[in-house]
């Protein structure tokens, strides 16, 4: 901002300088010109021809030009000082190509997930399937460390199509790459609808053990009545959870594609 101020002020230095010369007669008699002049009897026969030299005087510039040329230049340097930057160009948005091409494989893949592996499992109440769907992968044992990538891969192979861990993750950090310094609107709504997910995406495994018998329910539970619910029941939401979370997933690519520049291609709805 300081370099802005400086400049303005330069300028402004610089039209008192100008506004005493600017009024001055300026003789050019003798100077010659040649214009061209363009013959466009038809579209399809243009001649261009030269016409002869002439003798042109300018003559004295006048208030109103000199005044309108420095209001135009002075309002271009106040706005420039004045004026926050477009967050185009921002400092999240000068690696938007290379967030792209790294987290929306795993969007778009754990998206094609949900709306076919994901849901024929929970069409046919396979709850063993939907918690390996949804499951994370598992720590770093002592047996990891003595490989040679520390057993990431095999760890990252567990995952579930649709965890957190393959899925969610990527599509928080693509999120972050709308904003600058501050979390700008689009980040916000994208962020939130992965907040939304997420509590779904644990619901959905919570249901999976309790009709598993792994994990006790009732109480209240996920809507639940103080006894333990019946298969049907757990059936029943995670079915609601199932349409709660595509509409999430939705939202949130609608958030990713609104301004997203022309040479990147549009992530693909459920």
């Amino acid at each position: 901002n300081m370099q802005r101020l400086f400049g303005l002020w330069l300028l402004l230095w610089s039209c008192a300088v100008e506004t005493s010369l600017a009024f001055q007669p300026i003789s050019t008699t003798g100077r010659t010109t040649c214009c061209q002049r363009i013959n466009s009897q038809s579209s399809s026969d243009v001649q261009v021809e030269l016409s002869k030299p002439t003798t042109t005087t300018t003559s004295l510039a006048t208030r109103e030009t000199f005044f309108l040329q420095s209001a135009i230049a002075v309002a271009g340097v106040v706005t420039a000082a004045t004026t926050t930057p477009s967050p185009v160009y921002a400092r999240g948005r000068a690696t938007l190509d290379q967030a792209y091409d790294r987290y929306t494989p795993r969007i778009i893949a754990g998206g094609e997930f949900y709306k076919k592996n994901l849901r024929d499992l929970v069409a046919k109440n396979d709850f063993e399937g939907i918690k390996r769907a949804l499951a994370e992968p598992p720590k770093k044992s002592k047996e990891d460390r003595a490989k040679p990538d520390g057993g990431t891969t095999e760890r990252a192979a567990q995952a579930g199509g649709f965890s957190d861990a393959r899925v969610l993750v990527a599509a928080d950090l693509f999120a972050a790459t709308f904003s600058d310094n501050s979390v700008s609107a689009k980040t916000k709504k994208m962020k939130d609808e992965v907040a939304t997910l997420r509590s779904i995406v644990e619901k959905m495994q919570s249901i999976s053990r309790q009709a598993l018998g792994e994990e006790s329910g009732g109480g209240g539970l996920f809507g639940f009545g103080a006894k333990k619910p019946s298969k049907d029941e757990l059936s029943k939401k995670l079915k609601e959870l199932y349409i709660e979370g595509g509409n999430s997933y939705n939202r949130y690519i609608f958030a990713a594609n609104d301004g997203l520049p022309v040479q990147l291609k549009k992530l693909p709805f459920l």
